[in-house]
């Protein structure tokens, strides 16, 4: 496998999808029957890139028995006028709109958006609480938290699109009291970031044991930029931070976002998208790291799309998770595909 330190997209971080080359290759569903609740995906429309109900609904009629998601922070739908820290608040109103098309059955079964994650400027502080509370009136029941990503990095080739964002965020004393509002209203906390600052939030972790923190995409293993061509180097870097976090209780983590770019590989440049086996074997050390680290009770298979539908299907990304967990008992499996999701999300899922 070539790793590929140049940006696929003006993001650097994953490829757009093509839905005529992804076409080339499908596969039988593996366990097409296991419930599964996807716990990060975006919708989005800009830019020339279209993914909104219709597209996450005709990914989802793909084959697997999804009952269930979770839409996250794109900055999707933001308000284009009022006071700039209550923007975001217009998210939130877009993805409940999403979630009760979903609900009028209109668009098969799965509960889309039945939880809502979206953005809140911490640095904000004290004032952070009354945005987080318009979040949580525009939820109609379905806002869980929040996401700040805090992703940085010296290296323009892995900074991509968030070349422009402060370095060490986590750290910073006005992002912890706007950080201190979570929990006394009951929401989570998404962490969107590069592996060499995983260790900036087990510190924050460890300073707020009572906030429910997600670990988003296994912990941003970088493997373009300055890190293209020392995979086994960087690996043990990522594996040793994974393991510290893991001790911070109040943090889970979700198993996804490999296939974007972010990782150094390059299937998104071959003539055929891969199969799952292909992705299993990419993926295998970096899922296995986590869920032995975590537990699988404190881990989540992720979609994470449209981001990694630029390498691969929902049909194939779903089987590479099934087959990695094939090893484990049903009760884990359960717990990988659905119940860490439902319990962390406080899904009201049959």
């Amino acid at each position: 496998m070539v790793a590929s330190s140049a940006p696929a997209t003006a993001s650097g971080i994953f490829a757009d999808p093509r839905e005529d080359w992804l076409a080339q290759y499908t596969e039988e569903i593996i366990d097409p029957a296991r419930p599964i609740i996807d716990p990060h995906h975006h919708l989005w429309d800009r830019g020339g890139l279209h993914y909104l109900i219709e597209e996450m609904t005709d990914d989802i009629a793909s084959g697997h028995n999804i009952i269930a998601t979770v839409y996250v922070d794109c900055r999707s739908m933001y308000r284009a006028d009022g006071p700039e820290a209550f923007r975001p608040v217009g998210e939130v109103e877009f993805a409940n709109g999403v979630a009760a098309m979903a609900a009028s059955g209109a668009y098969g079964k799965a509960a889309i958006c039945a939880g809502i994650v979206s953005h809140v400027n911490l640095l904000l502080g004290d004032d952070a609480k009354a945005v987080l509370e318009a979040e949580i009136a525009a939820g109609n029941g379905r806002f869980r938290g929040i996401r700040h990503s805090s992703p940085w990095d010296p290296d323009p080739n892995v900074a991509g699109m968030y070349a422009t964002r402060p370095k060490g965020l986590l750290l910073d004393s006005n992002f912890r009291r706007g950080f201190a509002c979570l929990a006394p209203l009951g929401l989570s906390f998404d962490a969107w970031l590069f592996h060499p600052q995983i260790g900036e939030l087990a510190d924050l972790a460890w300073a707020f044991p009572g906030t429910r923190i997600v670990l988003d995409h296994c912990g941003g293993p970088v493997g373009i930029g300055r890190f293209a061509g020392k995979r086994q180097e960087t690996f043990q870097a990522w594996k040793a931070s994974i393991q510290d976090v893991a001790q911070c209780d109040n943090v889970v983590v979700k198993l996804g976002g490999l296939a974007m770019c972010l990782l150094g590989y390059d299937f998104h440049l071959r003539p055929q998208p891969p199969s799952s086996e292909e992705l299993a074997a990419a993926w295998r050390p970096y899922i296995e790291t986590c869920i032995e680290a975590f537990g699988p009770k404190r881990c989540m298979f992720e979609s994470n799309f449209p981001p990694d539908k630029g390498q691969c299907s929902y049909q194939v990304i779903f089987n590479t998770f099934k087959r990695l967990a094939s090893q484990y008992s049903e009760a884990e499996k359960t717990a990988l595909f659905s119940g860490t999701a439902k319990d962390v999300y406080r899904l009201e899922i049959g």
